[in-house]
């Protein structure tokens, strides 16, 4: 089973937020694997973490760029973790059919979206049915707030 965290993005998108997530999953020395909804999405972020002030470094591919086995970090809108990822981080509303893939999940979701939120709370039940640990995060003026 995994731990899945939800977190809710109130006053940042996920090109803020993941830059942060990722150098703690690195740090840890795990890899990551990015599940984006879009090819757009995959390259608009792609740029965004090369470009990221902090953490300075988040080495990282794309299947435009391949190698995904050389590559702490993979981006990509397939279910999938061909870098060996134990750690997944969705966005944009992916989803995965393979949870118990992982060790960790994070899932982050758009506060302000109320259609993202409603699906966020469907994903939630889901992962909460299958047995799964789950926490929930809200982002606030102050940082992260755990609520569940």
């Amino acid at each position: 089973m995994a731990d899945i965290g939800f977190y809710h993005l109130l006053r940042t998108g996920p090109d803020q937020a993941l830059p942060t997530l990722l150098g703690r999953t690195l740090k840890a020395g795990q890899r990551a694997a990015v599940r984006c909804g879009s090819p757009e999405r995959v390259a608009a972020l792609d740029t965004a973490l090369w470009l990221t002030p902090e953490p300075d470094w988040l080495p990282h591919g794309t299947p435009t760029t391949g190698n995904p086995d050389l590559q702490p970090i993979w981006i990509t809108t397939e279910d999938e973790a061909p870098n060996g990822a134990r750690f997944l981080f969705l966005i944009d509303g992916a989803d995965t059919a393979r949870l118990s893939d992982y060790d960790r999940v994070f899932d982050l979701f758009d506060g302000n979206d109320e259609a993202a939120v409603s699906a966020a709370r469907l994903r939630w039940k889901s992962a909460k049915s299958a047995g799964h640990a789950l926490a929930y995060w809200q982002q606030t003026g102050r940082g992260w707030e755990k609520k569940a």
